[in-house]
């Protein structure tokens, strides 16, 4: 005889096999995710180089990308671009490419690596652009006023002395030959200083290392001048910021959010000469031989590489907020020029900049 029934179900044991499989799904997901595949790590490098700092951020998104030998190869990597670089082109290195050209004969070709071909190349270029505010052979000037390896100065230059060195500056006295690889002067005392672009490059060669390596996130800054690939560790574009140019105080001014740009900034707030009272800016003017005399106070352009960047910020701190935008205007230079009036800032901003800050809110 059946027992009657109660009306009640034995609980079955399917939902709690769907349960334990899905509790197994999970762990073996969070296992492959922070095991297997651990999140994106930040690995940090810095140091000293061409006279200043470097710092650079690596995003490594995998457990090989993550290890201590990884990592030592990047720090082989970076060091070796650094380097290069600045074996290339250093005014200090007496066995410098640079310097071994500073130290040849007038009219001889001198054969030169490619990335100084690219380096001086660039530099020409924006001389002519800027009708020779730029200026790669503005040394001497720069010397003279006390902005130079001997920095300080007790006494102004004369007009006569200001015109003697002068007789030895102009990029006109340069031939550069791309396709040979040369470079010819055609005066003995012409001394080509490449600083105002160096840096910059320095940082895209960097760059340019660190994805041969396999890494396309990434922060590289020298001195300053910076370029960011791909986006941070948390999967944000990289956020860069302005300084607001003051020689007391360090504010930031701007905040711009960047991916795959470079970024360079160029002000007369913390580098000058105070002589008989006067403050005079270290920007040399090629054109005059004498400092500026403009207010602009700092000038900011964001462009594809660094270097580039680097020449730009130099060229527009040179011409002044007047000339300055005009020129970033017309060429379509993305520009932040911030100009100190009366003891009050003004900025003066491109088309390019302005769609660049409207991108990064």
């Amino acid at each position: 005889m059946s027992s009657p029934s109660t009306g009640l179900r034995r609980p079955e044991r399917r939902p709690l096999f769907l349960v334990g499989g899905m509790v197994l799904l999970i762990a073996l997901t969070v296992w492959r995710f922070y095991i297997a595949d651990p999140p994106a790590r930040l690995l940090n490098f810095s140091g000293h180089t061409m006279g200043t700092t470097f710092h650079v951020k690596v995003v490594a998104d995998s457990r090989s990308q993550q290890s201590d030998e990884s990592r030592a190869h990047l720090a082989e990597v970076i060091d070796a671009a650094l380097s290069g670089v600045d074996a290339a082109m250093s005014s200090y290195r007496p066995q410098s490419e640079l310097s071994r050209f500073n130290d040849s004969a007038a009219n001889v070709d001198f054969s030169l690596s490619a990335d100084t071909v690219t380096v001086v190349a660039l530099s020409l270029e924006l001389a002519r652009l800027s009708g020779g505010a730029f200026d790669p052979t503005v040394g001497p000037l720069v010397d003279r006023w006390g902005f130079g390896p001997d920095k300080g100065i007790t006494a102004l230059p004369s007009d006569a002395e200001l015109a003697a060195l002068s007789s030895r500056v102009g990029y006109e006295h340069l031939t550069l030959d791309v396709s040979a690889a040369t470079l010819r002067k055609n005066t003995k005392d012409l001394h080509l200083d490449l600083s105002a672009v160096a840096k910059g490059f320095a940082v895209d060669k960097v760059g340019e290392a660190l994805h041969l390596a396999g890494f396309d996130a990434y922060m590289v800054e020298v001195g300053g001048e910076l370029h960011v690939s791909g986006a941070t560790e948390l999967g944000r574009p990289w956020r860069l910021a302005i300084e607001t140019p003051d020689s007391e105080t360090r504010e930031i001014y701007e905040v711009l959010s960047l991916k795959d740009r470079s970024m360079a900034t160029s002000g007369n707030y913390r580098n000058f000469a105070e002589i008989g009272g006067v403050r005079y800016s270290h920007t040399i003017d090629p054109r005059t031989a004498r400092p500026v005399t403009h207010s602009l106070a700092s000038v900011t352009v964001v462009d594809r590489t660094c270097a580039r960047a680097d020449a730009l910020a130099t060229t527009l701190s040179v011409l002044g907020p007047e000339q300055g935008v005009q020129f970033a205007r017309t060429h379509d230079i993305a520009a932040l020029f911030l100009v100190s009036e009366d003891d009050s800032l003004t900025e003066l901003v491109t088309p390019a900049f302005e769609a660049l800050r409207s991108a990064s809110q």
